[in-house]
């Protein structure tokens, strides 16, 4: 279960923390921000993180709460270098997993993670800009 408020800039804001083991295992754990994995693969997001939701041609019903904040959570990590690229696949697919374990059909569930597989890639590349 989590707990969220819907927002301006980002759709919603986490008002408890929230852990996922994702079976991603990583050499050092780390932080970003309020995002945290440790070498285990679970992952913590804390309190205040704000998330944009399901993203695409989508309804944001409660099946989807849950999988969209861990997910935005594992693509964060990815374009800040935290994770590898390597790795979409596999948060691609604890989407869905969490997704049907909190009651969506099969049919919408494969349908979300067909448009993340096809169109995800880019919000999962490295973001970081660089000025003088």
């Amino acid at each position: 279960m989590i707990k969220y408020k819907k927002r301006r800039k980002y759709k919603y804001n986490l008002h408890a923390d929230c852990d996922y083991s994702t079976g991603i295992e990583v050499a050092v754990p780390r932080t970003s921000g309020l995002v945290q994995i440790n070498a285990a693969g679970k992952l913590l997001i804390k309190t205040g993180y704000s998330w944009d939701g399901p993203s695409g041609p989508t309804i944001d019903t409660k099946n989807f709460m849950r999988g969209s904040l861990v997910h935005d959570a594992l693509y964060q990590l990815m374009r800040e270098g935290v994770l590898e690229q390597y790795n979409r696949k596999r948060a691609d697919d604890i989407l869905r997993k969490i997704c049907r374990a909190d009651g969506m059909s099969r049919l919408r569930a494969w349908g979300v993670y067909r448009g993340v597989r096809l169109g995800g890639a880019g919000s999962a590349r490295p973001d970081m800009l660089v000025a003088p």
